[in-house]
């Protein structure tokens, strides 16, 4: 499938929806629903759209799956990275702290700037987000919540919205947007994607948020070389698979 994703060019690669989202954008949700290779996703395009983008990537529980085993993916985009010291671990350290805040104050004072938080999954992973709440509460932030019908933790969407209250109240923060990034990989059919948009909505009524943005796998699209393939509504974000897991064909 790489082949035919380095040919496709959605006309537009990044939502209005995503790009009106300010300076300081917060990602996160339950485990697994793919919030790093949604990310990198937005931090890519952000930055071809002409932003100056940061990452900030402050998932120290889970040593898997995390932005800072991209760098090369940012860079090449020309995307700066904030990542612990100690990845991996339990473990930060006073300098990433300081360049976080530092990094939340500098996009504040500048609307072209971009700052994307990558937050751990769940209320552990979002205690490390806590740390910056008071800092992030001085500006009009966006926090997004995003889901995934096909995760097997939260099948029902009331699963999904139960978990939210808990990450808020890890954070110290509160969630302004869902994002449904409902997918099977390579294997994404319209079914999956419709269950997706239906279940997302139904998260988002049920929490009391709007839907920010819907999306669609790049390898699933139908684009001239996989007729069946989905059919993006406008208004989808058409995303690249990024991140990768050690099962996945070289």
């Amino acid at each position: 499938m790489d082949e035919p994703e380095a040919t496709y060019q959605p006309s537009s690669p990044l939502p209005q929806s995503l790009l009106e989202l300010g300076q300081v954008v917060v990602v996160c949700g339950h485990y697994g629903v793919g919030k790093t290779n949604f990310a990198l996703n937005f931090a890519v395009d952000a930055a071809r759209a002409g932003r100056e983008v940061t990452v900030a990537d402050l998932d120290v529980v889970n040593p898997y799956f995390r932005s800072c085993e991209y760098a090369d993916v940012l860079e090449a985009a020309g995307v700066s990275l904030i990542a612990p010291t100690f990845g991996g671990t339990a473990l930060d350290t006073p300098a990433l702290s300081g360049r976080v805040s530092s990094a939340i104050e500098a996009a504040y004072a500048d609307e072209n700037r971009l700052l994307i938080l990558d937050v751990g999954g769940d209320d552990a992973g979002a205690t490390a987000l806590g740390r910056f709440s008071a800092a992030l509460k001085r500006g009009s932030y966006a926090f997004l919540y995003v889901v995934n019908a096909m995760r097997e933790g939260t099948p029902e969407p009331a699963d999904a919205a139960a978990i939210l209250p808990e990450i808020q109240a890890a954070c110290r923060l509160a969630a302004t947007g869902v994002v449904n990034n409902t997918h099977l990989s390579a294997e994404t059919s319209s079914q999956v994607v419709e269950r997706g948009r239906v279940f997302a909505e139904e998260v988002g009524r049920l929490v009391g948020l709007p839907v920010v943005v819907h999306t669609v796998p790049l390898a699933c699209v139908a684009s001239g070389y996989r007729p069946e393939g989905v059919v993006p509504l406008p208004g989808d974000y058409v995303v690249r698979k990024y991140v990768r897991t050690p099962w996945d064909a070289e």
